[in-house]
């Protein structure tokens, strides 16, 4: 049996694993020959519990790692990363820099790190993100949408849709 690469999603302080941008981004990942995984964060509020949940969870065997997640999600996904070291991290207006989180600059771990951020963000300020990203020099878009991005799934549907493909890439050709 091959293995597939693995996609794993965090959702949003108020959202769910099921939520419409999350089922969205799953079938444009499942499409692309990832399998996937939603966690249910919705027992907690507490970020760093959050954390604990996406590092012990049993992952299944795969072929390259890519954590997905989206505000609080994005947050979680940013610091699990130290531990889980994936092979891409996919934030989504990630909640950086706010109060009552554990870590207000955790340090992103990934051969490939893209944040898309709102001009628009009513709940993150996008120069707390713009910031952040540019003090670990990691590669931002900022649309004109609000902290849901729903506008721009399409958009960060591509992202993922080029990280995973950059899984299958040897180095010597992703160079060219």
């Amino acid at each position: 049996m091959e293995l597939k690469p693995l996609v794993i999603f965090s959702h949003g302080k108020e959202s769910g694993p099921a939520s419409r941008k999350i089922l969205q981004l799953r079938q444009i990942a499942e499409k692309d020959g990832a399998n996937t995984i939603s966690i249910d964060y919705t027992q907690t509020q507490d970020p760093a519990e959050r954390v604990t949940i996406l590092v012990k969870t049993e992952l299944p065997a795969h072929k390259g790692l890519i954590l997905v997640g989206s505000s609080m999600g994005g947050y979680v996904s940013s610091q699990a990363s130290e531990v889980l070291q994936p092979d891409g991290l996919l934030l989504m207006a990630p909640a950086i820099g706010l109060t009552g989180y554990p870590n207000l600059s955790p340090t992103p771990v990934a051969h490939d790190i893209a944040v898309v951020h709102g001009w628009d963000d009513e709940v993150v300020p996008v120069e707390q993100v713009i910031a952040w990203a540019r003090k670990h020099k990691l590669k931002m878009l900022l649309v004109q949408d609000d902290h849901s991005l729903h506008q721009e799934v399409k958009t960060v549907g591509k992202l993922l849709t080029a990280m995973i493909k950059g899984l299958h890439t040897p180095l010597s050709e992703s160079v060219n």
